[in-house]
This record gives C-alpha cells, structure tokens and sequence, in this order.
C-alpha cells in the first residue's frame, strides 16, 4: 500500500515538473533559477526514496539517469568530473563481452552438434539483418526529405570541435593508386578480410566483435568434428564459462546505476541544454525516424509472428535503457543475451544472433547514416537527386555493416561517405556537438532490433519456447 503511494507521488511530482519545465521553456512564466533548482532537487528526491521502495535494479538507473541530467544541469564541473565513473562502467562490461561471445557460441555449436542448423540460421539471420537495415536506411532518407532540417543551418554559429585528422591507412594508399572503378570492389574485399582475425587474443583486447564470433564459429565447428570423449571436456568448459560470466554480468550490473547516471551528468555537464536549440530539427528528425522505425517495421514484423510484445518489452527495457545512457550496445550484450534466453529462445539462437547483429544489424544507426549525410548535403547548400541519394543508400548499406559498437563509431562511416560524395565534412563536426544525444537513440533501437532478431529466427526455427516466463529475479536489489 505505501508502495503505491510513492508510485502516485511521484507521478504527480514528475508531472508537475515536467508541466514547470514547458512552461519555463516557452517564456509563459519566467520562473528564477533558484525555484527551477529547487524543483528539480525535490523531484530527485521523491525518486529515489520511490526507487529504495521498488528495490529495482531497472527502477535504479531510470533514477540515476535523471538524476545524472539534473547534476549536468546544476553542477556542470562537477558532472565532468565523474566522467571517469561511466568510462569504468563500460571497461567493466566489455571484460565480459570476448569471454561471453567465445562461450556462448562455441556451446551452443559444438554442444548441439548440428552444423546444418547453424547455416541455416546464418542465412536466415543475414536475410532479415538486410531487410530490417535497408528499411531502416530508407526511412531516415524519408524523414530528412520530409522534414529540410539542413535547409538554412547556419553552420558558421554552430558549436565546432576540431576533428582529428585520419591518417592514411595502407588500404587508402592503395585505394588512391587504383581507377575509380575498383574502389567498390576493394572496399568490399578489403571488408572480406578483415573478417578473419589475425590474432584472436588481439581481436578481443580491441573488442572485434565480428572477428570474435567469425573465430568462434569455426572453433566450434572445429570441435564439432572431434571425437565425442574429446569433445564433451571442452563443450563442458564453455558451459561452465558461460554460465560464470552471466553471473559475472549481474554482479557488475549492481554498478550500473551509478556508471549510468555519471553518463548522463557528464553529457549534459559537458554539452549543456542550449546545443538542442541550434539542432532541434536534426534531433526531432532522427527521434521521428527512429520512432517510424519501430512503430512501421519492428512492430508489425512482432505482430505477424504473433510475439507477446508486453512481455517483450518488459525483457527488453533494462538493455535498452544502459545502452540508452551509455551509448554504447556493447555495455548492453550480456543483458541482452540472458533477458532474451529467459524471454524463451534458446542460448544457441540467441548467443549467434546477437553477436552476429552488433555488426549486420544496427538498424539505428543505419537509419541515423542516411539522415545524416543527407543533412550533411543540405546544411551546405549541396542539392542531391534522387539517384544521388539512392547511391549514398546503396554506399550505407556496404560501409555499414561491422561499425563497432561504441559510441562515436559512426562518425567514422559518416565521414568516408561524406568524402566519397564530396560533401564538406566540416558540417560533421557541428554534428559532434550533439551527437551524444542521437547516439542514445540510435544504440537503443540497435538493441531493440538485435533482441527481436533472435525472436524472429528462433520462430523461424521453431524453437521458440512460448510458455516461457520472463522473470525479474536477477533485478531485485538485496
């Protein structure tokens, strides 16, 4: 009963804030500072006496995620300051993620034993990872068209941060020394290649996503051709190994609202709130798109397989909200693997799917790709045709595939495609300045959309488990 109480308090609270804020941002009253601040402290602190009630590890970082922007606000150098926090968060969660890949993967080839099966969630995995991503590309071409946010930017008062300048790689060099014609089918090969690792202890010191699961793959395969008395040691091994590091995972996840609320204090500390003011439009648009995204392809896809989409959203909301913070859907993979397992689709799904999405299937930023490097295009007065826009689309869908999984990767690919078009790249570094904001947006539906893949093959599979409960119990606070 007192729970509930603290529930209905803090929704009144919350509302009235939320009411205050609009009122303030509008110039309708123009309310002081001092009564903003004050509004804003006992907001916080309703959550979290509202948050020790619930004793949630999900209601923990929602709380700290606010009260992060509320330190950001208020306290900007010291929201910097606790940088340092959120960095080690993410360190933390990306010592699981060679080991966990490695496990899961090898466990669930080798402990199966059935190799057809894996080509056949390989191929159907890669066939919805291209549909998704391609609709994904296509919307956030829609959706800048739409919207003209580029039109009328004036970039010369825009908040620049210098951009290092890339040195040129062996690939560059030879790609300078060939006809134009080729460059295409080097860029792929050169894809191709760096496919294969060269060192695995390497690949998982640099967190190569893709290396490690092409690695893991063969291994497994491997070990699946061996005699079953050599095998069992080995298959038991990465058992065993798995299990450990998801019980490593919720161990570091006790760290979680603290590593997410330093992420949000020092990214509204660091950017403060007027940047959205210059780029409004660009935000709104990518939000808009991303929303599209998810309400015009992912949902119908969940409704025509007939998934229980509350019970999915409720498996879902945890990783969803780390990456929404952090930025980064690395910091969101274990939670995301064991909450789909519980959700129902067997590890040996689950553990290829994911992994092998992080690189094939980031439908955020694809989506933000193809809105960006249009906005690039009109914030400098630069008219695209049609088949313009269709060949930076064709171009996305090559380059975007493997963009690591940290924050700011993107940029990278933005600026080759911005080169290789001729767009001006300076118009990026505008960008930069709020890049933070869209990248938790972005690292978000790359998470929502890797989690309903696994749902999606294991019903193709089907091996979907439909009675499974989704329990919280690795939630609870103690």
């Amino acid at each position: 009963m007192l729970k509930t109480k603290i529930g209905y308090i803090t929704l009144i609270t919350v509302t009235l804030a939320c009411i205050i804020a609009v009122l303030y941002e509008f110039d309708v009253v123009g309310f002081s500072h001092e009564f903003l601040m004050a509004v804003r402290w006992i907001v916080a602190t309703i959550l979290v006496v509202n948050a020790l009630y619930k004793k949630n590890l999900t209601t923990w970082i929602l709380t700290c995620m606010i009260l992060g922007i509320f330190v950001g606000l208020d306290f900007p150098n010291l929201a910097i300051s606790l940088q340092p926090l959120s960095k080690g968060f993410i360190k933390l969660v990306k010592t699981i993620v060679g080991p966990i890949l490695f496990a899961t993967l090898v466990y669930g080839i080798a402990g199966h034993s059935d190799l057809k099966q894996v080509g056949r969630m390989a191929w159907k995995s890669m066939l919805y990872f291209f549909c998704a991503t391609t609709c994904a590309i296509f919307i956030g071409l829609g959706a800048i068209n739409l919207t003209r946010a580029g039109i009328g930017v004036d970039v010369a008062h825009m908040p620049h941060e210098e951009l290092p300048a890339p040195k040129e790689s062996m690939d560059e060099h030879v790609l300078k020394s060939l006809p134009d014609n080729v460059h295409p089918v080097y860029k792929f090969t050169s894809f191709i290649r760096d496919l294969f690792p060269e060192n695995i202890v390497k690949s998982v010191a640099d967190n190569q996503v893709l290396q490690i699961v092409v690695f893991s793959v063969l291994f497994g395969i491997g070990l699946a051709m061996v005699d079953e008395k050599k095998r069992k040691p080995l298959v038991d091994f990465t058992e065993s190994m798995s299990e450990t590091m998801f019980k490593f995972t919720n161990i570091i996840m006790y760290f979680a609202p603290v590593g997410v609320g330093a992420a949000m204090a020092y990214t509204v500390g660091h950017l403060g709130v007027d940047i959205l003011k210059n780029l409004f439009m660009l935000l709104a648009t990518l939000y808009f798109a991303l929303f599209c995204f998810l309400t015009l392809v992912l949902l119908p896809v969940a409704l025509y397989l007939k998934i229980p989409v509350r019970r999915f959203i409720n498996a879902i909301k945890e990783p969803v909200s780390i990456a929404f913070a952090t930025t980064s859907s690395d910091a969101a993979l274990p939670k995301a693997i064991s909450a789909m397992e519980k959700f129902g689709v067997p590890r040996k799904i689950v553990s290829f799917v994911i992994p092998t999405g992080y690189s094939f299937n980031l439908d955020g930023t694809s989506l933000y790709l193809s809105l960006a490097a249009i906005f690039v295009a009109q914030a400098a007065g630069i008219h695209l045709s049609f088949g313009q826009q269709l060949m930076i689309a064709f171009t996305l869908m090559i380059t975007s595939k493997g963009v690591a999984a940290v924050p700011r990767a993107s940029l990278i690919i933005l600026i080759a495609t911005a080169d290789q078009f001729g767009l001006p790249t300076f118009v990026i570094a505008a960008i930069l300045g709020i890049d933070e904001l869209m990248d938790m947006a972005r690292t978000s539906v790359n998470v929502v959309g890797n989690c309903l893949a696994t749902v999606v093959v294991a019903k193709w599979e089907g091996e979907f488990d439909e009675e499974a409960p989704y329990r919280e119990d690795t939630e609870e606070l103690v």
